[in-house]
């Protein structure tokens, strides 16, 4: 009997502790354009700004404001593997947000605006959530409360630097 449950568990256990370690693997495997893509800050227009956040992993791309407090001088970096048409919704953050899409060329820290999603709404409802896509292929997206790009003269074409 005890071979039994012995077994069981075996069977059981292993494959659970085996998904939930590649799961883990998964989730803080980096997936920045760059493997040391270390952003503090960027500057636009003259000016600089420090990000309060920097998503680098899956975890925190697919989390990004969700669940934080978004203040005025809230920012935060999406850093992607790829240029691509990377989409954003509004699900769980608790202000309107400006959605910024930068391509910036491999080995280089400076790159263009190349579309955007002003004033964006939250959505406290999954299913009735709009989806933000961009225009044009881009490897970063900076996220900050709405009102930002025009405060700040941002637009499709700005210079943004980043260090």
């Amino acid at each position: 009997m005890n071979r039994v449950r012995l077994l069981l568990l075996v069977v059981i256990l292993v494959p659970i502790v085996l998904v939930a370690g590649n799961l883990l693997l998964f989730d803080s495997t980096q997936v920045s354009s760059s493997p040391n893509a270390h952003y503090a800050s960027f500057s636009v227009g003259g000016k600089t700004f420090g990000f309060t956040y920097v998503a680098t992993n899956q975890t925190e791309l697919e989390r990004g404001l969700m669940g934080r407090k978004v203040t005025n001088t809230t920012t935060m970096l999406f850093v992607f593997p790829t240029e691509g048409y990377y989409s954003f919704w509004m699900y769980g953050v608790n202000t309107s947000l400006d959605m910024m899409w930068v391509d910036v060329p491999p080995g280089s820290t400076t790159g263009h605006v190349v579309s955007m999603a002003l004033g964006s709404p939250p959505c406290n409802v999954s299913v009735f959530c709009q989806s933000y896509a961009p225009s044009a292929e881009a490897n970063f997206v900076i996220e900050a409360k709405a009102g930002f790009a025009q405060a700040n003269g941002v637009q499709v074409g700005t210079t943004v630097m980043l260090s």
